[in-house]
Order: structure tokens, then C-alpha cells, then sequence
């Protein structure tokens, strides 16, 4: 008997539609040999009430789903690409990433139409401390409050606790059929998205050379150089979930572009910069972008403050 392909994944909604999307496109090539998605809990499924940045940030929501991957519990780990940290997993590869979905930051309020005519003193609740400096950067009379768990636990604490608003990753309320709860997609000009925001990456044990051609098969290939770049970007700054980094990226005529943001927590300062390089050289154009961010500023922003009363 075949023995299935195993797909790692958590168990909230949105995780299972990334697996399902995945299990729906490896089907048909890996034919005969059934897919099956194995659920795992992860650190961040089981604390949904501390918040993310006193957790630690890197590897919540993936280090469990990458140790099923190395005591051979999954043979493909599915993971939303913005939450897989830079720093590489020993034995483990990222092999693939599809097509990208909708990479934007959504403003979703029942109160107001759009971000821009919110009150003074307005309440958002928001878990990112990307999106918390951004918005504070754009209007620091804000109130921000911590807003936990999955899509629709985050959608009915907007009407539960009376928010002004929210802000959540445009690509899970399109993946989950709640585009028509979107208020508005924030300008990516001063909303920058997360690193890997609206990707989803494959990843797979490194001498696992079957399942990895397997994977393989679902590059995208204009997807997985632009993530490439922005990761490659948040690795040479040395950042992750514990530090404002966002950036977004295109690709036309086989030239990449990427531009990045790093901010302090508190929104008050902002260093932006640009730069362009060959598609096909996608770590290079990231780690030239990070030198640039850094040769401007950005090294003074990525420190960590000092403890009280010094």
C-alpha cells in the first residue's frame, strides 16, 4: 500500500485552507499516493491570551510543525510564509512557494469608512507590532489596544468590544470568503506588509530529495524571488516578529524591486528605502536593500530599548 504524503499544518480555518490549497495542487502529481494533513498545535495556538512579542516571536506558530517535520510525524510542513522565521532550520528546507495571494494590510471598522476619517483617539486593536509602529507613524493619536486569535475570533471582538477598528492580512479574509467584511486595503506606501505576507511556504526535510521534487512542482517562481529578496532583507537586518520591519516587492521586465521600512515601537521614527536588482538575484537585492536601510539610519532603530531608569 502507498504510503500518503503528509502535510503539517495547524488547525485554525485559515491554516486548514492554505493545507487544502496545497493538498488540491499536489494531488494530481503525486497520483496514486494519497495526501493526508496532519494538524498540529502549536506554541501560539495554545497562549492566545499573552501577546505575541512577550512570547518570544520567533517560531510560534512553525517550530512545532518543523519538529513533526524532523521526527518524520509530516513529510511537507505548511506554513504561512510571515511567520516562518529567517533564520534557517537545521535539516529543513523551504523548497516551494505558490502563487502569492493579496498581500495587503485591511482596515475593517463597522464605525467608519475609511482609516483616514477616524476620530481622534480612535480604539484599533491590531496584534502586530508592525502595523502598531505604522499606524502610529501615520496617526499617533491612535489608542491601540492587543487583539488575539484567529480571523473570526479577531472580527467578533471588533463588534464585542466596540472597536473604532481592526487591522488584519487582506490574503485570510479573501482565503476565507470574508472579502466583503474588508473596509478598506491601507495604502502599502506608509502600510507596509509583513516579509512573506500573503505567501505560503513548503517546506520539507533537506535529504528528502523525493518529496522535495514533488514539492517542487508548485514553485512559482516570480513569488519565490520576491520572497526570497524580502526575507533575505529581515535576515541581513537581523529582525523578525520583535522589531517594525515591512516591505513590499514587484517584479516587471525581470527586474526586482524592493522597498523596506524599519521603525521604532512607538512609530515616532521611520527609516524608508528602495532598491532594484535582477529577478535572478533575489538574496543579493534583499541584503543590498538591509545595507542601504542600515547606512541610513535603521542600525540606531533596531536596538533594543534600555531597561528602565537607565
Amino acid at each position: 500500500m502507498t504510503s500518503p504524503l503528509r502535510l503539517g499544518t495547524r488547525g485554525s480555518h485559515l491554516a486548514l485552507w492554505q493545507a487544502n490549497y496545497v493538498a488540491d495542487r499536489l494531488r494530481p502529481v503525486v497520483a496514486p499516493r494519497p495526501v493526508e494533513l496532519v494538524i498540529i498545535e502549536t506554541h501560539g495556538d495554545r497562549d492566545q491570551a499573552s501577546a505575541l512579542s512577550a512570547m518570544g516571536g520567533f517560531g510560534v506558530f512553525t517550530k512545532a510543525i518543523q519538529t513533526a517535520l524532523h521526527d518524520r510525524r509530516a513529510d511537507v510542513a505548511v506554513h504561512s510564509l510571515k511567520d516562518l522565521p529567517t533564520i534557517p532550520e537545521p535539516g529543513l528546507e523551504l523548497v516551494a512557494v505558490p502563487p502569492r495571494g493579496p498581500a495587503g494590510d485591511a482596515f475593517v471598522s463597522h464605525k467608519h469608512r475609511r482609516f483616514d476619517v477616524l476620530p481622534g483617539g480612535a480604539v484599533i486593536g491590531t496584534s502586530s507590532l508592525r502595523r502598531r509602529a505604522q499606524l502610529l507613524n501615520r496617526r499617533p493619536d491612535l489608542q491601540l489596544i492587543d487583539l488575539r486569535g484567529n480571523v473570526e475570533t479577531r472580527l467578533r471582538k471588533l463588534a464585542g468590544q466596540d472597536l473604532d477598528g481592526i487591522i488584519l492580512a487582506e490574503a485570510g479574509l479573501a482565503r476565507l470568503g470574508l472579502a466583503d467584511r474588508v473596509t478598506e486595503i491601507l495604502d502599502p506606501v506608509w502600510m507596509l506588509p509583513a516579509v512573506g505576507q500573503g505567501a505560503i511556504g513548503l517546506e520539507c526535510r533537506s535529504d528528502d530529495d523525493e518529496t522535495k521534487h514533488l514539492v517542487a512542482a508548485l514553485l512559482d517562481v516570480d513569488t519565490f524571488h520576491r520572497v526570497l529578496a524580502e526575507r533575505a532583507m529581515l535576515y541581513a537586518l537581523g529582525g523578525g516578529c520583535l522589531v517594525p520591519i515591512g516591505t513590499t516587492s514587484k517584479i516587471v521586465d525581470g527586474v526586482l524591486t524592493l522597498r523596506g521600512a524599519v521603525l521604532t515601537p512607538d512609530g515616532r521614527r521611520r527609516v524608508v528605502a528602495t532598491h532594484a536588482g535582477p529577478a535572478e538575484t533575489p538574496l543579493a537585492v534583499g541584503q543590498e536593500l538591509a545595507a542601504i536601510l542600515l547606512a541610513e539610519g535603521a542600525g540606531e532603530l533596531l536596538q533594543p530599548p534600555p531597561p528602565p531608569g537607565v
